[in-house]
């Protein structure tokens, strides 16, 4: 019996240490198993915590496997703000770097703007008294030279004062046969005060030295009368029929001198300008572009459009330029004091809505800093914006921040740790 009962027990004992070891290589298989699940988990999310130095730190195995840079806090910035990058990749990107200098900025400001005649060397034909249009010596869009008969008139008034004058002149010219010591300083005085009175009216109706001289002949109608040019230029208007009965000074044309012309240039109320007298600007009028400076600057709001006025002065030597036509007005600026510009393009919003760039700290190293964005400055160059919060000397990432950019917002990161 005793050599029966130990082969049983130990047989039992084999087979409970058998089942014993095969429980616990299951469960020790299930703990594995469980563990590279956790492990696969954590890889293909990208994150493994570091539960033993707290500092919380981000680990991208699949990155730092590819060569992509991990982000880690550095200082006082928050976690996530600054990525590292390899020299392949900031070439494949096109990331470029630039130093930021504070520095007067020149800036073009657009405007739109107005061809005028010029009102200092136009002028308005009219009547200085109440006439009937006879007849028309030129149209519209007709250039004329100085002395060129524009409209004959007629005018009762008119008529009274050539007949007065041609009475003042013929008792004038006898008293100077006669002599002073002959007719005595009375007469003489009195004589020539007559002549130059009915001369002088004559000219303040508008007729002409050659109009007036003429009406020494007795054939001469009286009653009609010539305005003619005063000076070279095109007819702009000629707002008039024959046969019509126009009032003193109602308008008949406009003569302008379009050698040199106005362009009137708008502008918002608000805007903040310093344009003295000889600022220089482009104006663009359909493919064309011409020189122009400053001449004048309203110091009113227009009522109508609610803009300021700047107005300009541009030579027309090839009369391409025509008052009425429209017009882009470029004024050529420099800001008043150093500014700290950068381009567009290095401007990124960060996941909270605010504007940041991205510094160079350290060779490959971007760090992501918050700005705060002042004037916008358009020249030759691009477009470029003020920026605040960057010292002067900071080398900033002008081309390609988008990719970084993307590379933070990879690992899911809250760039103000909110």
């Amino acid at each position: 019996m005793k050599t029966t009962l130990i082969p049983l027990l130990t047989l039992f004992t084999l087979t409970a240490e058998a089942h014993v070891t095969a429980q616990e290589q299951t469960e020790q298989h299930d703990h594995d198993h469980g563990q590279n699940e956790q492990l696969a988990k954590d890889k293909h999310d990208g994150h493994e915590a570091d539960e033993e130095n707290g500092h919380g730190q981000a680990h991208d195995a699949h990155d730092a496997h590819d060569g992509h840079g991990q982000a880690d806090g550095h200082g006082e910035e928050s976690e996530g703000s600054e990525v590292s990058l390899s020299g392949q990749q900031i070439k494949l990107a096109g990331i470029e770097v630039e130093n930021a200098k504070s520095a007067i900025m020149d800036y073009q400001l657009y405007a739109p703007g107005e061809v005028k005649a010029n009102g200092y060397t136009s002028y308005l034909v009219s009547p200085r008294v109440d006439s009937v249009v006879l007849r028309r010596h030129v149209g519209l869009g007709d250039h004329v030279e100085q002395g060129q008969p524009l409209v004959t008139l007629f005018s009762e008034t008119v008529a009274e004062a050539q007949a007065g004058f041609r009475v003042a002149s013929s008792e004038w010219q006898r008293i100077q046969k006669l002599g002073k010591k002959s007719v005595g300083d009375k007469r003489y005085i009195s004589g020539q005060s007559a002549y130059n009175a009915a001369l002088g009216r004559l000219q303040a109706y508008g007729l002409s030295k050659e109009a007036i001289a003429s009406l020494a002949k007795s054939s001469q109608p009286l009653g009609e009368y010539t305005l003619s040019a005063i000076s070279d230029g095109a007819i702009l208007s000629d707002d008039f029929q024959q046969g019509q009965r126009v009032e003193s000074g109602e308008s008949l044309m406009v003569v302008a001198d379009e050698h040199t012309l106005w362009v009137e240039a708008r502008l918002a109320p608000n805007t903040q300008l310093d344009l003295p007298v000889g600022t220089v600007a482009k104006v663009k009028v359909g493919d064309n572009y011409f020189t122009a400076k400053v001449t004048q600057e309203a110091h009113t709001i227009d009522l109508i459009t609610r803009t300021r006025i700047v107005r300009l002065e541009v030579a027309n030597d090839n009369h391409l330029l025509h008052s009425g036509m429209f017009a882009d007005v470029y004024f050529s600026l420099k800001s008043r004091k150093p500014v700290v510009a950068v381009p567009e393009t290095a401007l990124m919003r960060s996941r909270d809505g605010d504007w940041v760039v991205f510094i160079e700290d350290e060779p490959k190293s971007f760090l992501m800093q918050e700005v705060v964005l002042g004037r916008s400055f358009n020249n030759v160059s691009g477009q470029w914006r003020e920026i605040k919060g960057v010292a002067s000397g900071s080398r900033i990432v002008t081309k390609g921040a988008f990719f970084i950019a993307s590379q933070l917002a990879k690992g899911g990161f809250d760039p103000h740790n909110h």
